[in-house]
């Protein structure tokens, strides 16, 4: 009965050894599976080529809201301040849609046609938050859709 080398029995050893490492760096670097878009439309189906939201995971991107009322370009009249409490009412509305309340924002960016007007709309936006719990936020100044003052996009996080 011939008997084993020290050598094949190393070698047989390192190679279950390196086999059972394999396995388990492999099982560990699995994809975790993305979650699925949800396309949220609080007024039906859009008539332009974008959602007013996105749900992705646990997060919900909001679209650049504008202070219009209804499904048009309507703008709300009076200037900086009656805009921002529609874009407001509208991203609210938005949120809604995806079951979440405006406490559940995290970042917004803010597009102004006139950085001068910051402090008008700084004053309607801080009435939709409380205890000081803002999003993250940016400013930009920017040519708007329609003559539009002001617009706001916004991520929130989902439950």
């Amino acid at each position: 009965m011939p008997t084993s080398s020290p050598f094949r029995v190393v070698r047989t050893l390192a190679l279950v050894l390196a086999v059972a490492a394999l396995g388990t760096a492999c099982s560990a670097r699995r994809p975790t599976p993305v979650a699925e878009p949800e396309y949220i439309h609080p007024d039906g189906p859009p008539a332009n080529p974008f959602s007013p939201a996105v749900r992705v995971g646990n997060l919900v991107f909001v679209s650049g809201t504008l202070g219009t009322v209804g499904t048009g370009l309507t703008l709300v009249p009076g200037g900086i301040s009656a805009e921002t409490k529609q874009v407001m009412e509208n991203i609210k509305r938005t949120l809604a849609a995806a079951g979440l309340g405006m406490d559940r924002l995290v970042k917004c960016t803010a597009f102004l046609a006139d950085l001068k007007e910051w402090p008008a709309m700084n004053e309607v936006y801080r009435s939709y938050f409380s205890n000081g719990k803002y999003p993250a936020r940016a400013a930009v100044q920017a040519t708007l859709l329609s003559g539009a003052r002001v617009e706001l996009e916004c991520t929130a996080a989902a439950k």
